[in-house]
């Protein structure tokens, strides 16, 4: 599997992880008021996603241009 194919699947398993742990949260909240830390649980989720998303929105563009120096 190639850096970019791994990039993806993390990012996949990221979001899975982010999404369940939004839901519980929603969930406890219907049974009363959840622990203060609980509501920061989805934040180091919430950070790995960006980063990945981020490289994986810039890789055409970084990849095009790449392509552009090699054919000069």
């Amino acid at each position: 599997m190639n850096w970019s194919a791994w990039i993806r699947q993390v990012h996949r398993w990221l979001a899975i992880a982010f999404t369940l742990i939004v839901a519980l949260i929603f969930t406890l909240l219907a049974f009363g008021e959840p622990p203060m830390w609980l509501y920061y649980a989805p934040l180091p989720f919430l950070f790995l996603l960006m980063f990945s998303g981020l490289y994986m929105f810039f890789l055409p563009y970084v990849v095009r241009r790449r392509a552009r120096s090699l054919q000069s």
